[in-house]
């Protein structure tokens, strides 16, 4: 993969978190805000717990940070699939996102 094809994917994924948090304020109590600060985005819960997603352009991975611990994604050319078999980033962000919020959250691309 390029770093163009790179940066477009995973722009792809920051703009996709953007508009699920939107969704998810309007739809639920959840209250998340949401920062886009270039390349990465914090999203901040009720409790003043974050989670940090932000793009490493050299490895062309997308990193998250969460209160269980820090993960890294690589594009498999379909997904993007945790680098220590974790799992899928939206499946994994849904559930530390569900965690951190108290509440059964749905991130998607």
């Amino acid at each position: 993969m390029t770093d163009t094809e790179f940066m477009d994917r995973a722009e792809d994924v920051l703009r996709a978190i953007e508009s699920c948090c939107d969704r998810i304020n309007e739809e639920s109590d959840a209250d998340i805000d949401n920062q886009r600060v270039g390349g990465m985005v914090t999203l901040v819960f009720r409790d003043r717990s974050q989670i940090v997603v932000n793009l490493q352009k050299p490895l062309h991975e997308i990193w998250l940070a969460a209160r269980s611990g820090g993960y890294h994604y690589k594009f498999d050319g379909q997904r993007w699939m945790d680098t220590k078999g974790q799992g899928e980033f939206f499946a994994s962000l849904s559930r530390y996102a569900s965690e951190q919020a108290g509440v059964a959250l749905d991130f998607r691309a």
